[in-house]
């Protein structure tokens, strides 16, 4: 039988995010306008979708506190256009920026393969991996990857967890490690069928709003299980985060009448400035890690999860079905053609 969401966990969901859009401000009062970070200078830091958004601001200020940055990107003329800008703002007595560019499409398995062979080929440590690349296509049909995946649940789920699967080596090299997964409060509409992950056996009709809030939902199922997987000893810890509502290139794509709403909500929302300052927290604040090693020795099963104001929140009740996290587990373990032998080899050995 198919997941689903009764009408306790639409209201619940919808007073949760209305809640969080219209307070989002007031409860980031306290916060200064952009983060400061502590010198990360000899840190290597792996971040999707930097070119734009949050994580252009994450990915930016990371290299200016001193970290090496690889922006993982499909478009690579545009991200290497970027790193010029910024090495051109920086004053002439400052530490030239570490920046480098890589091409990674989300839209592709084999060119996550083929990442990630490209940079353990290196046998360098990574000490921290952001996934923060996703779609929204609100306004457009439903698609297809070349995997024949659903573009959503491929972009911010599916290739999001073989990259990390294919990267624990170098994360293990790197150790104390962290995974940052950018989530959203949108997983509190999160139904998942395991079996229906594309959303065309009939059981639930597509829609982007579905499509989008089951990746994310996916997300924190997989987050969870992973950091369960990871034994304390690995000093790799995985972390999922939501910004909160933040103003960002996707109201082009969306209709008129759904623009206008936008636009009132614009009123209430973050800048990518502002919106990355959650990010930033879990990939470098020590509390983070203390926090998450406290939940694991309390044998809480799901991963920490953090709101935009830089600090832990609770999940939708979807999200700590962890018999559903299984099943999804084994799934895409299938999906992505990795073996649970596959899988444990890959995993640290304490």
């Amino acid at each position: 039988m198919a997941p689903k969401l009764g009408w306790a966990d639409w209201a619940s969901a919808w007073l949760h995010i209305t809640a969080e859009t219209l307070l989002q401000r007031v409860y980031t009062y306290h916060l200064p306008h952009k983060l400061s970070l502590p010198v990360l200078t000899g840190s290597t830091c792996i971040i999707t979708g930097a070119t734009s958004g949050i994580g252009l601001e994450t990915a930016k200020q990371l290299a200016e506190a001193g970290a090496h940055v690889v922006l993982a990107c499909r478009n690579i003329n545009a991200a290497q256009t970027l790193v010029h800008e910024w090495k051109n703002q920086r004053e002439q007595d400052s530490a030239p920026l570490n920046v480098e560019v890589m091409e990674l499409n989300l839209l592709s398995l084999s060119s996550v393969r083929a990442f990630a062979a490209a940079w353990e080929a290196r046998k360098e440590p990574l000490h921290v991996l952001i996934n923060n690349a996703g779609i929204f296509s609100m306004s457009a049909p439903q698609k297809f990857s070349e995997d024949e995946l659903e573009e959503h649940m491929q972009v911010n789920y599916v290739a999001p967890a073989l990259l990390t699967l294919l990267l624990l080596p170098s994360l293990s090299r790197g150790s104390p490690a962290r995974v940052v997964n950018v989530n959203s409060d949108m997983q509190w509409f999160g139904v998942l069928d395991p079996d229906d992950l594309n959303l065309t056996c009939g059981k639930r009709k597509y829609s982007s709003v579905a499509a989008y809030s089951g990746s994310k939902l996916a997300q924190i199922y997989f987050s969870s299980l992973l950091e369960c997987k990871l034994r304390s000893g690995s000093g790799i810890h995985v972390i999922c985060v939501n910004p909160g509502i933040v103003k960002t290139n996707v109201i082009r794509t969306l209709p008129k009448v759904v623009q206008a709403i936008y636009n009132f909500i614009g009123c209430f929302s973050l800048s990518s400035l502002e919106g990355a300052r959650s990010v930033l927290f879990c990939a470098t604040d020590p509390q983070v890690v203390q926090y998450a090693d406290a939940l694991k020795a309390k044998g809480w099963p799901v991963c920490s999860y953090y709101s935009s104001i830089c600090k832990p929140n609770d999940t939708s009740k979807h999200a700590q079905n962890m018999n559903l996290a299984l099943r999804l587990w084994e799934k895409t373990a299938e999906i992505i053609g990795l073996s649970t032998e596959d899988i444990e080899k890959l995993l640290p050995i304490c």
